[in-house]
């Protein structure tokens, strides 16, 4: 493995270990505030638990999610010196403000989780609160240093190093928008998913469990409504791509040609050598409508540029494939359940309903993965797309497999712990029963 692999590959890792911590804390908050909120409503000690257990669960994740977050900020300096030379000047004021955030994130984390009975509960509530919105905020920053690496602007080349520096020009940049509104709405779906689907499978054992029944809806307040506007979302990230980043595009959907009326393909596996995509379903002109509302558009293909700017094109169109289908799925559930809610209906008892909201439980996270993957391969060979190259930004110390390899291992060892404790502190959940339209007390953990 080469210097350049081992560093893209390190970067590749850290961050899907770290993105996955980085969603959870910024939609878990939100669940634990509704099942607070809802217990001061109802005076259901039911949902007290629940809060108490989602902030335990929110404290772990935020601990992993911090040191991981830590080391890619080092991998940044330490892996890609020349761009963040480059870049610094320009994009330090988002990740500056992300700090902010973050710090209070851990601040109000800290206020919350032991201020029960210390502080008045308006105060606590306030507290989680913060905890919400400053998690949300931390992503928001963070994807729009992202958004710059894809749509550069605030800056003026001269002799090839930025002049004229505009902060604020640099967060602003077109990608900003749809990459924040998609990431949000992506967390948010995968993380009330996978914990209604953790609780879909306890009430598949007993669906008469009232905590876990409490705690599948406050998930799904949290989870259906993003999945269902995920799709609108991604048009928006669709018709963004199609003017900015062309030859995103084209590996996205395997269009090697230019082409007016370019069809939109499902599945296909392209052959890079022959310039086609092999055994895909293609709708006609289906491209050319979503990216530009015009089903005559003309759709730039990969031949519009050098070959050698072609990201990789096979990876680039799997994953997005896998997003796709993904979302769709959640979408498709999450009216399925608004349908099922509208008829007044049990979804505790419906247990086709619970067996796929089971099944949902992982496919958020891995449809975050999938995306990210089209948003950092799909750019390459760029690090800053059309500026700098991701070769010439690698640093030169050689033997970047050993960090590599220690990183990985790292992560693997991080991931067995987290899963331990999660997974204990899921299997502790009280044995409560609906009786009569009432819940019992929860018993002791």
């Amino acid at each position: 493995m080469g210097d350049l692999l081992a560093a893209r590959s390190q970067m590749a890792v850290s961050l899907g270990f770290h993105i996955l911590f980085a969603v959870v804390g910024i939609a878990m908050p939100v669940l634990m505030v509704i099942a607070e909120t809802r217990w001061h409503r109802t005076g259901d000690a039911m949902y007290l638990e629940l809060a108490k257990r989602w902030a335990k669960g929110t404290a772990i994740l935020f601990a992993v999610g911090a040191v991981s977050g830590t080391v890619l900020s080092f991998e940044l300096g330490l892996l890609w010196p020349s761009f963040m030379r480059f870049a610094g000047p320009i994009i330090g004021m988002p990740f500056s403000l992300e700090g902010f955030a973050f710090f209070a994130e851990a601040i109000f984390l800290g206020v919350y989780l032991y201020g029960w009975e210390r502080i008045s509960p308006r105060a606590h509530i306030a507290a989680g609160t913060v905890v919400a919105i400053s998690g949300a905020a931390s992503a928001l920053f963070v994807v729009i240093a992202n958004a710059w690496m894809n749509t550069p602007a605030g800056f003026r080349l001269q002799s090839g190093s930025p002049v004229d520096v505009d902060p604020i020009a640099a967060m602003l940049t077109p990608a900003a928008f749809p990459e924040v509104l998609h990431m949000l709405l992506a967390a948010y779906a995968a993380t009330g998913f996978a914990v209604a689907g953790i609780h879909a499978m306890m009430l598949l054992r007993d669906r008469r469990n009232a905590f876990h029944r409490r705690a599948l809806a406050v998930a799904l307040i949290v989870g259906v409504p993003a999945a269902i506007v995920q799709p609108f979302s991604g048009d928006i990230s669709a018709r963004y791509v199609a003017r900015w980043q062309p030859p995103k595009l084209a590996a996205m959907e395997g269009q090697f040609r230019t082409q007016a009326g370019a069809p939109l393909r499902i599945g296909g596996i392209p052959d890079v050598h022959a310039e086609r995509t092999r055994w895909a379903l293609e709708i006609p002109d289906g491209l050319s409508l979503l990216a530009f509302h015009d089903p005559h558009a003309v759709v730039r293909g990969l031949d519009a540029v050098p070959r050698r700017d072609w990201p990789p094109v096979p990876i680039v169109h799997v994953a997005f494939q896998v997003m796709v289908a993904l979302g769709t799925y959640l979408a498709l559930l999450g009216l399925w359940i608004v349908l099922e809610t509208w008829r007044r209906r049990d979804l505790a008892a419906n247990r086709w309903l619970m067996r796929a909201v089971a099944l949902a439980s992982p496919m958020g996270f891995l449809c975050i993965e999938a995306g990210w993957t089209v948003t950092e391969v799909g750019r390459q060979p760029w690090i800053i797309f059309g500026v700098m190259r991701t070769s010439d930004a690698v640093t030169p110390m050689p033997g970047l497999i050993v960090p590599f390899l220690a990183i990985s291992a790292l992560y693997c060892f991080l991931g067995v712990v987290v899963v331990w404790l999660l997974y204990d502190l899921v299997m502790r959940s009280p044995i409560t029963r609906e009786s009569d339209g009432a819940a019992t007390a929860p018993a002791a953990a």
